[in-house]
């Protein structure tokens, strides 16, 4: 009896022992296919911080762009009401009565208030180039495949809704007593 109780411990041990060794194994095994994972994960984040890394170089030469236009606007802003101040003061001296400064004031305030709606107006049109670039900048540094084929297909329903609208418009249309006699003799 004890030599029976001795080999069931030993085969007992021996179980023991393999399952330990595979435990072990098996740990390693994932471990490794863990770190094999990890690093796939890592080398795909590599082209996304390129794209980001891109996309945040235009978004500076667009910004840095848009503040020279606006630096020469302000330029251009300071030379011309500089030349028409020379320009009216100018005038002044040879004016000969209170009668020709008052119409020529009255020409003044006109056209600077003409330069500065253009001005504005070319501030407007600086800033709003520099946002659509802005944006097209960040939506394709952000656009993930899938959102690409998305926008595609709205795109496409959006082309699809467009086109069956013309051609319902296109067809010839009831005018509204006819329309009206039809619904009440459908009703009878």
């Amino acid at each position: 009896m004890p030599i029976e109780v001795n080999e069931i411990i030993e085969q007992q041990m021996k179980g023991l022992t393999e399952l330990v060794g595979n435990m072990k194994r098996s740990r390693v095994a994932a471990a490794r296919r863990a770190a094999s994972e990890s690093a796939a994960r890592i080398k795909s984040l590599n082209s996304r911080v390129r794209q980001l890394a891109r996309s945040g170089v235009r978004l500076t030469y667009i910004s840095n762009g848009a503040v020279q236009e606006l630096i020469e606007l302000q330029a251009d802003i300071v030379n011309s009401a500089l030349t028409e101040a020379a320009e009216q003061i100018q005038r002044m001296a040879y004016t000969e009565s209170v009668r020709d400064l008052a119409s020529m004031q009255a020409d003044v305030l006109q056209s600077a208030r003409k330069r500065i709606v253009e001005d504005i107006a070319r501030a407007v049109s600086i800033l709003k180039t520099a946002a659509g670039d802005m944006r097209k900048a960040t939506t394709s540094a952000t656009a993930t495949p899938a959102a690409v084929a998305k926008k595609k297909r709205k795109v496409a329903r959006r082309k699809t809704k467009v086109a069956a609208k013309t051609k319902a418009k296109g067809a010839p249309r009831a005018k509204r007593g006819a329309r009206r006699r039809a619904k009440t003799k459908s009703r009878a």
